[in-house]
């Protein structure tokens, strides 16, 4: 997804950014990782294969942080997401404005 130069996305006092490197965005509050969005990245496509929040952050928007902030880079990118994830596909179920990220199946055989 690219590095981002360390700048990141603030949300509810919580800094998403991408760690590309590891391939997963990191939601902080402060100093601390409350949450994870694992991917993979494949050429044009990205897949979101696990997001993880602390049970401690749970309500206050962080799975949804991470999740706006990896479809908008996608977005910017132009890259098209299979959202593996079931929590990433959810929150593209209630977010319809992203759901033209989505990467349609290939044919079945």
């Amino acid at each position: 997804m690219g590095g981002d130069g360390g700048t990141g996305a603030r949300v509810n006092d919580i800094d998403v950014r991408d760690a590309a490197t590891e391939q997963r965005y990191e939601a902080r509050q402060g100093a601390t990782v409350v949450g994870v969005l694992l991917y993979e990245l494949d050429g044009d496509v990205v897949t979101f294969t696990h997001t993880e929040v602390d049970p401690q952050a749970e309500g206050m928007g962080v799975g949804s942080a991470l999740a706006r902030r990896a479809l908008d880079d996608a977005r910017a990118s132009g890259r098209r997401v299979v959202p593996a994830c079931p929590f990433v596909k959810a929150w593209i179920g209630r977010h319809r404005e992203y759901a033209d990220l989505v990467e349609s199946p290939g044919p079945q055989r």
